[in-house]
């Protein structure tokens, strides 16, 4: 994976998860039906992320080459949202809680993400796509639910090119 594409892009997007573990899996799977979609710009960045976005972020607040924005794509489960429902995070509204540890499913540090949107001026964009399916042990592949929710996820993230 070629992660210097973030430092040279106008926009990039992250798609956070775990693939072993079914929804969680959905920034990958967006990443990759992104890939082969014909209609994404030459200036964004689509990057797989996995559960490694942390360092990336670090590496991006220390940079001076700096994209216009970020879009972060993850799984999230909450209990008053419907399987499928997609919708964004404010990160100031992020329960004062889980400032040190919003971790649902491996999604990135709150206080990294509030440092690169104050201190870089990127305009952040956090992305989120209720569960549906978060098995106890290991199990590839999205729930039918999320599968059918991707093309709608892709619409959505292009609104951000």
């Amino acid at each position: 994976m070629d992660w210097s594409k973030m430092f040279n892009s106008r926009v990039v997007v992250f798609g956070c998860g775990n693939v072993l573990y079914a929804d969680d899996g959905i920034g990958p799977a967006l990443i990759a039906a992104l890939e082969k979609d014909p209609d994404v710009p030459d200036d964004v960045a689509l990057l797989d992320v996995g559960t490694s976005i942390r360092g990336l972020l670090f590496d991006m607040v220390l940079s001076d080459k700096l994209p216009e924005r970020v879009v972060v794509v993850d799984a999230v489960t909450q209990s008053d949202r419907e399987p499928g429902e997609i919708f964004e995070i404010d990160v100031d509204q992020m329960d004062p809680k889980k400032i040190s540890d919003f971790t649902l499913h491996q999604f990135p540090t709150t206080n990294l993400l509030k440092e690169l949107r104050d201190s870089t001026g990127i305009d952040l964009k956090i992305l989120v796509v209720q569960s549906a399916y978060i098995p106890e042990a290991m199990e590839e592949g999205l729930s039918p639910t999320l599968q059918a929710k991707l093309p709608e996820l892709m619409a959505k993230v292009k609104t951000y090119f």
